[in-house]
């Protein structure tokens, strides 16, 4: 069958790669022609036109929109060029990627529409500042209604979600033949606000679990370094890095963030997707508050110290705890920094094998529900939909 993903697999980041990546890699892997509705919205990272400037009820919504703009300008003008297009040429080698931006519903709606339409991972579900819901992210799309339609692992990005977007989001979910989502707290969210009973799968990493593909095209580099990889906030990671950095004897290293606001953690490195993702594998520790930093360093089995968000943000390390409770790795989760525990975790080794163990039962959760869709969308096709014999 034809399968089209909607995520954000033209974002110029990590997570947001490797998991596009790997639930195409699966799809494919099960002999579907899977391929990316390649929509990229201007809301999402240059985001997108003011909201009724003169209006100062929405003076917050505006500034926001100004500020990413404006650093989507900056980086366009001044960014490490290599850098920028190492992520572009990952989308066209590795994701297939091709062809103009959708901008648009309209645009989306007027394309040729696939068998199946999948929407997942990734935080899709999560109200932005600037936008709000995306009906595009949960398939109401114009001339959809002939394809199967289903989310696989999507996030709301946190626990609860604003009860302003209840009714909307409900409304959205009503589309949706099956609903999967990547967190538990997912499950409930969607229950009081539309009724429907939605499904906790493992994220598209650990779905796939096997990066040696990709592992193959790193370019040489060093090893027994400690991998910093921190989003949103610097803290506790620099302090654990310091810690580890003294213990190990070892040099810290961190990706380029162009969204950091906080004194730069180690040596700054301007990695492709590939060599990101050496860089954990190659580590001889990965400190990070990022959930696919963490996944990616559980699928690699290399030691990992997970930090949670500070004060008010604490609220989006939920899917980072959900992962480290199905993996059996809830005490590798800081919650502030504590000389005496991280002194305890970089000492104690983690079974390996138990880890992989509980791994494989998420897989496996992952798969059937991915079969069940599949197997229904089969059983549905229309005549019209079948090829010719």
């Amino acid at each position: 069958m034809k399968i089209g993903i909607l995520t954000y697999h033209f974002a110029d980041s990590y997570g947001a790669l490797m998991q596009a990546y790997a639930l195409r890699a699966w799809l494919r892997g099960q002999g579907h022609d899977a391929q990316f509705v390649n929509y990229h919205p201007a809301y999402v990272e240059g985001g997108g036109p003011f909201d009724a400037p003169w209006d100062l009820r929405k003076w917050k919504k505006n500034a926001t929109i100004l500020y990413m703009r404006l650093t989507a300008l900056q980086r366009g003008l001044f960014g490490n060029r290599p850098y920028i297009e190492s992520f572009e040429q990952f989308r066209k080698d590795h994701l297939g990627v091709s062809g103009p931006a959708l901008e648009t519903l309209e645009d989306v709606a007027g394309g040729d529409l696939p068998d199946v339409l999948v929407c997942g991972s990734d935080q899709i579900w999560n109200p932005s500042a600037q936008r709000g819901l995306d009906p595009v992210y949960f398939l109401q799309i114009p001339g959809a209604e002939r394809c199967y339609r289903f989310s696989y692992a999507a996030s709301f990005g946190r626990a609860t979600l604003d009860p302003a977007f209840h009714a909307e989001a409900g409304e959205l979910l009503s589309s949706l033949d099956g609903i999967s989502v990547r967190e538990q707290s997912g499950i409930d969210i969607v229950g009081s606000i539309s009724g429907r009973i939605a499904v906790c799968v493992p994220d598209p990493t650990l779905l796939l679990g096997d990066f040696s593909g990709l592992l193959a095209h790193a370019a040489p580099g060093p090893s027994g370094h400690i991998f910093s990889y921190a989003l949103r906030a610097g803290e506790p990671v620099a302090a654990i890095c310091r810690q580890a950095a003294s213990r190990l004897e070892a040099e810290v290293v961190s990706p380029f963030n162009p969204a950091r606001r906080w004194p730069k953690i180690g040596k700054t490195i301007y990695p492709s997707p590939i060599d990101w993702l050496a860089g954990i594998d190659r580590s001889a520790l990965v400190v990070s508050n990022s959930f696919h930093g963490i996944a990616l360093s559980i699928i690699l089995q290399r030691p990992f110290i997970a930090a949670s968000l500070p004060g008010a943000k604490q609220g989006l390390s939920e899917r980072i705890r959900n992962l480290l409770i199905l993996a059996g790795l809830e005490d590798r989760l800081v919650t502030e920094y504590d000389e005496h525990r991280i002194d305890e975790l970089i000492q104690t080794p983690i079974n390996w094998l138990q880890t992989d163990q509980r791994l494989r039962a998420q897989r496996k959760d992952g798969e059937q529900f991915l079969q069940l869709q599949l197997a229904a969308a089969l059983r549905t096709r229309s005549p019209e939909q079948e090829p010719a014999s």
